[in-house]
């Protein structure tokens, strides 16, 4: 009884477990074919997110119409005002000033006085002169009385001589009298060099007497009086200057420096215009007159001088002003005009290969591209630049006639007046 109640617990035991053990089996078929669908979705997940993207990118670009219109090239070159003509005015002589007969900024005429020194010892030195020659005077007239008596006594000997046949008088005699008539010449001759000497003395003390008087050369303004009454002027080695005189100030020059690389393009007759500190908001014309071929160096900068041609009615601008010129070299009309900036945009990497997105693109990125240089000043010949045709951007050649800081002229048969020209890519995503 004992023994079969064994055997029947033993039999349910078995049964437990067999029951248990299919239940796992089931589960764990369960467990496989969910982790095949999970693999198999993953795999579809990450071949989706490798593959590339052709999709379009969305882009922004920033555009100017090509128009007609004149372009003007210039040039910017520095310098100052001068007067046509400026006279320095100084005295030869030394003295002390006895009067100063103008001051600055007075106008003055030709031959106008301007100053006076102490006349008291060059009227001296004429007197003495005049002395001096009236001295000599007299005795060119004692000579010539000298000359008239050996003259007549040397006849009245010949006379005798062939009166009496030679018997007398002797002929030493006669030879005497020949000498001393000789020598009476020579000494007129001598009287009289002493006179032309003494009249060379009086007119030099007379012109000094007169440049005791410093006058105006010109007609113009006086713009510096470097004299006063009662100063004395020296003139041992160089004649000081006193006065400096500007001759018509409503003509004047502009004198500037043209750089080297500026200098082929400048040439005389050409327009120009300029402002100036005092009156910043006005703009002055000007003409070029003539331009230098000797260069000046200066902390190794190579510049040519030039000489422009200004109007100054007003008399607004005055000797000495700062003046910045913009020389007009080049001027066409009716050109096809494009910005400058549209020579600066390279789209080439932005066109010829799409970045891929997705995982692939993250992982991957493509290098970035260089951006393009920039260009200060568009050079003439042939470039590229973009065009915005039905939303897109193309690429054309063309042909840069000249150009200046802002607008180049162009030639080509891609681009009509108000085609958008692209000057920027304002934006990617």
């Amino acid at each position: 009884m004992h023994k079969s109640s064994n055997q029947s617990q033993r039999n349910e035991d078995k049964e437990i477990r067999d029951l248990l053990g299919s239940s796992k089996e089931r589960k764990l078929s369960l467990s496989k074919r969910q982790i095949s669908v999970l693999l198999c979705v993953g795999a579809a997940l990450i071949i989706w997110g490798l593959w590339p993207s052709t999709e379009p990118r969305d882009v922004e670009y920033q555009t100017e119409e090509a128009k007609i219109g004149s372009l003007v090239v210039t040039i910017s070159a520095t310098g100052n005002l001068k007067p046509t003509n400026q006279i320095e005015v100084g005295s030869e002589l030394s003295g002390i000033m006895d009067s100063v007969l103008v001051d600055e900024n007075e106008s003055v005429t030709r031959n106008q006085p301007l100053a006076r020194l102490d006349t008291a010892r060059l009227v001296d030195a004429v007197e003495q002169s005049k002395a001096v020659l009236a001295e000599r005077e007299a005795n060119v007239e004692q000579i010539r009385a000298t000359v008239s008596e050996s003259k007549l006594h040397l006849y009245r000997l010949r006379q005798l001589y062939d009166v009496t046949k030679g018997k007398s008088p002797s002929k030493t005699e006669i030879d005497a009298a020949v000498a001393n008539f000789r020598r009476a010449q020579a000494n007129e001759k001598t009287a009289l060099s002493a006179v032309q000497q003494a009249q060379a003395n009086l007119r030099s003390d007379q012109t000094n007497l007169t440049k005791a008087t410093l006058i105006s050369p010109i007609n113009g303004v006086v713009l510096k009086r470097s004299v006063e009454p009662g100063q004395t002027v020296a003139a041992s080695f160089q004649a000081p200057v006193l006065f400096t005189i500007a001759e018509d100030l409503k003509k004047m020059e502009l004198h500037v420096d043209v750089d080297e690389a500026d200098v082929g393009q400048v040439l005389a007759g050409q327009d120009a215009a300029f402002t100036v500190d005092a009156w910043p908001e006005r703009e002055y014309q000007a003409k070029i007159k003539r331009i230098s071929f000797a260069a000046e160096v200066k902390d190794n900068v190579v510049t040519y001088p030039a000489v422009l041609d200004v109007e100054n009615t007003d008399l607004t601008l005055r000797p000495g002003m700062t003046g910045t010129a913009l020389i007009t070299t080049l001027k066409l009309d009716q050109q096809l005009l494009v910005p400058n900036a549209a020579f600066r945009v390279d789209l080439s990497p932005h066109i010829e290969k799409e970045e891929p997105k997705g995982v692939f693109g993250f992982l991957f990125p493509r290098p970035k591209q260089p951006s393009p240089k920039v260009r200060t000043q568009q050079k003439t010949g042939v470039s590229q630049l973009w065009i915005l045709r039905n939303g897109q951007p193309i690429e054309v050649s063309v042909e840069i006639i000249a150009t200046n800081q802002k607008y180049s002229a162009i030639r080509t048969s891609e681009i009509n007046p108000e085609t958008r020209v692209i000057v920027e890519l304002v934006s990617e995503r």
